[in-house]
């Protein structure tokens, strides 16, 4: 079950690569992907008829005992076998569907077969957070699959609105989840929910069996969520035939299906269940009867028999949970059969709009044949399979149905319910087909003229899942598959043809009169029009959004000024009342105090103070960049002081770094900030600024002096020699203990660098910006040849380009802006500070250093080049663009964290590797190092992206030919 997962996973990442070779004949090899699910499934057809379960697990985290069952019973064997058959008929059908010239065909290629391996997921785990993980992943997949032509306005709004309701729904389901796992004989296994055992009369149990509820609802398009799956008709046919006829909206349906054995003890439960199952029932096939869209039609039509599909599975009786899932499998095949023959007539005729259409049956007889086997299973016409799960719910209600729940009198009501149901079922099955391939009178200038060929793949596959409908001439093997599912629940269960004189009555009844109701289809859409409701579900979420978007425009007005100081001082004033709140209402005991170590911390604190003193005092700017920076260098003496060399040198160099962005970016701003007089809002500030620094260092020494237990720092020294290899601890934590953290905290540096460069950025950054070329005699192109004393202007250039080894760059400068003393200092530092970096990077495992140090330092090393020879001289040093060194850097992070597999050890475990090198000896060091070096070239490519953003770019978007030299005059 994992492995076919995979290959959906391992399908969608190939297939935009596959569409790009092949167009969209790769559609129909990436069938292959869901058609592996379904010859898995048959594969364990004996276990499924056997009433055995096939499980596997997956030690997901193993600190945690967190493991992740997939478990195939009976249940989830028919539903693999729906979305895995449908998915492969549906990529062959959309092969052919869309042309080499389909806008986003890789994109499409890659989400579905994804969305088929999520959906899989949910139908095989047997976990309840599994489950989540794997219905949110469907939601966001439906979201860019319903989104396809994102270029209209409809389809983006479908999309948004269905991720919202759904999303919005699951988010109830988990909660839901949570709460059934912690009470009395609860479980996060979906296994042990199904077998029973939680408290009815806890009300927990039912708060959280009701959330579970209304994620399936949501998912599944039931009131008072049905209105976004007609919006969802935005998207392409074949998504319409698999996401909203066969799987994504069949998600809900399983997994009340999957529950309602263990939770239909629970009093509410199934009347929930079947009074909003009923209701959608009702209020789909009515809507469907005035919908002149063929697509609406079936849209409309599928929102009914969601409804009715879930108020059988969860029912609470075995006869209804056989008729359920019957209907079910009926409903798989005839829908997507009947989406996919609207979607061949659009193609065909350019239209979905049946009042434009007349006579297609004759020249589509194909078509025609098996879209009407499909509508006669819709319609319940025997001995079609949706006769039998239709035959099957009247015989169990008309015979007492046996659900706890319910007496004879809901059973009745119930049926009531049902055969009205059925009669707008049986209506609007004729009028999705008649419409479609029937005669009638239409206007010459309204009617489709031409008609082209359908391809025959796409007829075949329409066929084949019309032959859906034949099942039910097989009702006591489809009996015997599916009695696992109800052998716990109340009840009697049987599927015939014939269950009596009395179901085959009220089955005439529905036909005869659902035949009238057709016929007078004008009127019927006369009367909807004339009792159309003054607002619809739709119109309500339309309408709670807009509220939502003016709420939130009102906070954030209210909150948000624009103004900085404003924004801040609403965040410290959380701050601090939070922290006094908490203080206060806590009462802890006085912390002990130790005010110094030496004399020289106290001196290293008031220097930090007089440096955090001047900074906020400080009219011009660059002043107080060089006070700021100060006080880091201030906390770095202190770290030193305490013993710890490695956090000191991070943070001189990181303090360097940040000094010089801060100077690139304050050039292009007054010298000095504004002068105002003195308000009394600075008083205010004063005191906020007092408060707040009070209390983070009280709510510091609270914190530390409420320790209990030994800090686990005084394992660490054994830990990180035994288990990495390395006398460095903190440079164990990182690329060992912490390991996980330091990856996610680098793809954090990554988000931030292309975050800080969009914001400068005006145009591409596809390639090395901060190159400008030269010509032959080293000067900008465009620009006059400057002219050197005693030699003509081209030639002694040309002479000097040929001498320079270094700073190249330098040349397209003008001499009044060229630095000797820089120069010369960039000829002695650079070359110094790169092999510095290389040692930190090398010692760092046992010694104060590291890759991140290392990358650092060698990124200050571009920085000095950059302030001797300018913009050109950055991109000289490095030609390589800093977005691919940041990609770098991260792939061979990820390589350093596979890498301990392939030793037989777990992800990002520090694994030792001896060398033996001959006469050059041997060497020993750890798969971390790789680790160090990917956090090396990932660091050195920040800086090179923060300097080529703050530094390079600003320097080209300015107009004053003199922005360079007052630039690099600043930060000299």
């Amino acid at each position: 079950m994992l492995a076919v997962i995979a290959a959906h996973l391992c399908a969608a990442i190939l297939a935009p690569a596959l569409v790009s070779a092949w167009g969209r004949r790769a559609l129909a090899i990436l069938a292959s992907a869901p058609a592996s699910a379904l010859a898995y499934a048959l594969a364990r057809t004996g276990d499924a008829l056997g009433g055995a379960s096939a499980v596997e697990s997956l030690t997901w985290i193993d600190g945690l005992d967190l493991t992740i069952r997939m478990r195939m019973d009976a249940l989830s064997w028919v539903m693999t076998l729906i979305v895995g058959g449908v998915g492969a008929l549906v990529l062959v059908y959309a092969s052919r569907y869309f042309t080499d010239s389909s806008h986003g065909l890789r994109r499409f290629a890659a989400v579905f077969t994804a969305f088929a391996g999520a959906m899989l997921g949910i139908v095989q785990v047997d976990h309840t957070i599994g489950l989540y993980i794997f219905w949110e992943a469907t939601s966001i997949l439906s979201f860019l699959l319903i989104g396809h032509h994102f270029d209209r306005r409809p389809a983006r709004i479908a999309a948004r609105q269905a991720l919202l309701v759904t999303t919005s729904g699951a988010l109830a389901m988990f909660s839901g989840f949570v709460i059934l796992a912690h009470v009395p004989a609860g479980s996060y296994r979906l296994s042990d929910l199904a077998a029973g055992g939680l408290d009815p009369s806890d009300p927990r149990v039912l708060v959280g069996a009701l959330l579970v509820l209304a994620g399936a609802f949501s998912k599944s398009a039931l009131v008072p969520s049905h209105f976004w799956l007609p919006g969802a008709m935005a998207a392409p046919t074949p998504v319409s035939a698999y996401l909203h006829a066969a799987a994504m909206v069949k998600a809900g349906v399983y997994l009340v299906a999957r529950l309602t054995p263990g939770l239909a003890a629970i009093p509410a439960w199934s009347p929930v269940v079947v009074a909003v199952g009923t209701a959608t029932m009702l209020l789909g096939g009515w809507r469907a009867l005035k919908q002149h869209d063929l697509k609406l039609v079936l849209a409309y039509g599928t929102v009914s028999q969601l409804g009715l599909i879930t108020a059988a599975v969860g029912h609470g009786s075995a006869g209804a949970m056989a008729a359920g899932l019957t209907m079910l499998i009926a409903h798989s095949f005839f829908k997507s059969t009947l989406f996919l023959t609207v979607g061949a007539i659009e193609s065909a005729t350019g239209t979905r709009d049946w009042r434009r259409l007349s006579g297609l049956g004759r020249r589509r007889p194909v078509l025609a044949a098996a879209a009407g086997l499909a509508a006669a299973s819709m319609a319940g016409l025997p001995p079609t399979t949706g006769y039998l799960g239709k035959e099957a719910m009247i015989a169990a209600l008309v015979d007492a149905s046996g659900a706890p729940w319910a007496g004879r009198g809901a059973d009745a009501v119930l049926l009531v319910l049902l055969v009205a149901g059925s009669i707008l079922t049986a209506a609007y099955s004729w009028r999705a087909w008649w419409g479609a391939f029937g005669v009638r009178d239409v206007a010459d200038e309204d009617r489709v003229s031409s008609c082209r060929a359908t391809p025959w793949p796409m007829q075949a596959v329409i066929v084949v899942l019309s032959l859906g409908a034949a099942i039910g001439l097989a009702p006591g093997p489809l009996e015997t598959i599916l009695a696992p599912a109800w052998a716990t629940m109340p009840g009697h269960a049987h599927l015939a043809w014939w269950s009596g004189p009395l179901p085959a009555l009220v089955t005439a009844a529905i036909l005869a009169v659902a035949a009238a109701l057709a016929a007078a289809a004008p009127r019927v859409e006369d009367l909807q029009r004339a009792t159309t409701l003054p607002i619809a579900a739709v119109d309500l979420y339309a309408w709670s959004l807009r509220e939502l978007e003016l709420l939130a425009a009102r906070m954030t007005r209210l909150t948000q000024r624009g103004s900085l100081p404003w924004d801040l001082s609403v965040i410290f004033t959380v701050l601090v009342v939070l922290t006094a709140g908490s203080l206060i209402a806590s009462r802890p005991a006085s912390p002990d105090l130790t005010w110094a170590d030496s004399p020289i911390q106290l001196l290293i604190g008031l220097v930090v103070l007089v440096a955090a003193v001047e900074t906020v005092r400080s009219r011009r700017r660059l002043r107080a960049v060089v006070a700021l920076g100060g006080v880091g260098l201030g906390v770095a003496a202190l770290y030193a002081s305490q013993g710890a060399p490695d956090l000191a040198l991070t943070q001189v160099v990181v303090e360097a770094v940040s000094v010089i962005v801060f100077v690139l970016v304050l050039r292009r701003l007054p010298r000095f900030f504004s002068d105002r007089p003195l308000a009394s809002s600075r008083w205010l500030k004063l005191a906020l600024a007092v408060a707040v620094g009070l209390g983070v260092v009280v709510a510091g020494l609270v914190a530390s002096s409420a320790r209990v237990h030994d800090p686990v720092s005084s394992i660490m020294p054994n830990e990180a020699l035994a288990f990495g290899e390395g006398e460095n601890i903190v440079n164990v934590i990182l690329v060992d203990i912490r390991a996980w953290d330091t990856v996610g905290e680098l793809s954090v540096l990554l988000v931030i660098a292309t975050g800080v460069a969009s914001l400068i950025y005006v145009r591409s950054r596809s390639g090395p910006i901060d190159k400008a070329p030269l010509s032959p005699g080293g000067h900008r192109a465009g620009e006059p040849t400057p002219s050197t004393p005693g030699e003509p202007g081209e030639r002694g250039l040309v002479r000097r380009a040929r001498r320079a080894s270094f700073l190249n760059g330098a040349l397209a400068l003008p001499a009044q802006e060229r630095s000797v003393v820089l120069e010369v200092a960039a000829h002695l530092l650079f070359p110094t500070m790169i092999v510095v970096s290389i040692w930190l990077l090398l010692i760092g495992h046992n010694n104060p250093g590291g890759g991140f140090a290392g990358g650092v330092v060698a990124g200050l090393a571009f920085v000095v080049r950059y302030l001797a020879g300018g913009r050109h001289e950055l991109g000289e040093a490095m030609p390589i663009p800093p977005g691919r060194i940041l990609g770098l850097g991260l792939f061979t992070v990820g390589a350093a964290a596979l890498a301990p597999l392939a030793l037989s050890n777990s992800v990002l475990q520090s694994t030792p590797v001896d060398l033996d090198l001959g006469p050059l000896g041997h060497l020993h060091f750890t798969t971390a190092m790789v680790l160090d070096v990917g956090v090396y070239i990932l660091v050195v490519g920040l800086v090179l992206d923060l300097i080529s953003a703050t530094g390079a770019q600003i320097d080209r978007q300015s107009a004053r030919p003199d922005h360079e030299a007052n630039a690099r005059g600043a930060l000299r």
